[in-house]
C-alpha cells in the first residue's frame, strides 16, 4: 500500500548538482526512516544516505560525505537528496527506501523501495 517515487534523476555534468526526489504515497502507521541506495552495473547496491523519521539525524557513505545532502520534508511525505560536486562515479541507479524503526544502513532492512531514478554523470 506504501509506494516510493523518485524523481529528479538524469543528465548531470562532472562538478555539478542534481537533487533527487522521493514521494511517499499510501498509508503510513508509523515513524519511518529512510534512506537512499545506488546501484550501477556489476554491482551490489550500496548505501549512500540514511535519515531518521524527525530529519534531525543522518548519516552518509565515505564516498558523497560531505557531497551530498539527506533531508525529508514529512508534511509533503517527500525525502530529497541534494548531489552536489557530482563525480563520474556517482553514476548510477538511485532508489529511494523506507523502514518502520530507525535508520539503516542494510538494503535488506528496508520492506519500502523506489522503482529507481538513473543518474549519469559525465565527465
Amino acid at each position: 500500500q506504501v509506494q516510493l517515487v523518485e524523481s529528479g534523476g538524469g543528465l548531470g555534468q562532472a562538478g555539478g548538482s542534481l537533487r533527487l526526489s522521493c514521494v511517499v504515497s499510501g498509508r503510513t502507521f508509523g515513524n519511518y526512516a529512510m534512506g537512499w541506495f545506488r546501484q550501477a552495473p556489476g554491482k551490489e547496491r550500496e548505501f549512500v544516505a540514511a535519515i531518521n523519521w524527525s530529519g534531525g539525524s543522518a548519516s552518509y557513505a565515505d564516498s558523497v560525505k560531505g557531497r551530498f545532502t539527506i533531508s525529508r520534508d514529512n508534511a509533503k511525505k517527500t525525502m530529497y537528496l541534494q548531489m552536489n560536486s557530482l563525480k563520474p562515479e556517482d553514476t548510477a541507479a538511485y532508489y529511494c527506501a523506507a523502514r518502520y524503526g530507525l535508520r539503516s544502513y542494510f538494503p535488506r532492512e528496508y520492506n519500502y523501495w523506489g522503482q529507481g531514478t538513473q543518474v549519469t554523470v559525465s565527465s
